[in-house]
């Protein structure tokens, strides 16, 4: 279940509840009976792994190493097929 962190807007009490999804929320301060509004923090979230930034997908980021096996793949390809497209030519002439 849940924390919620609420403030008093009239005697400034700050407290914590524990309350769950369905429950409504509190509107009265236990201590002076003034309105509660709650409180919204940040939260530390982290996220690890592959996919959770813009350069993971990306070709030719730079974090990859130039002599990679991924990046010589790529460069061999285009050049042997504008070998054998300029091959044919000269020898049909």
């Amino acid at each position: 279940m849940p924390t919620y962190a609420y403030a008093c807007t009239q005697c400034d009490h700050r407290f914590d509840a524990v309350q769950s999804f369905a429950d409504a929320a509190l509107t009265t301060c236990p201590v002076c009976g003034g309105a509660l509004r709650k409180q919204y923090g940040s939260v530390g979230v982290t996220f690890n792994g592959s996919g959770f930034y813009r350069t993971d997908s990306r070709a030719g980021s730079g974090s990859t190493p130039s002599g990679a096996a991924g990046g010589a793949a790529p460069a061999s390809s285009p050049s042997s097929k504008s070998e054998a497209k300029a091959s044919p030519a000269p020898s049909g002439s």
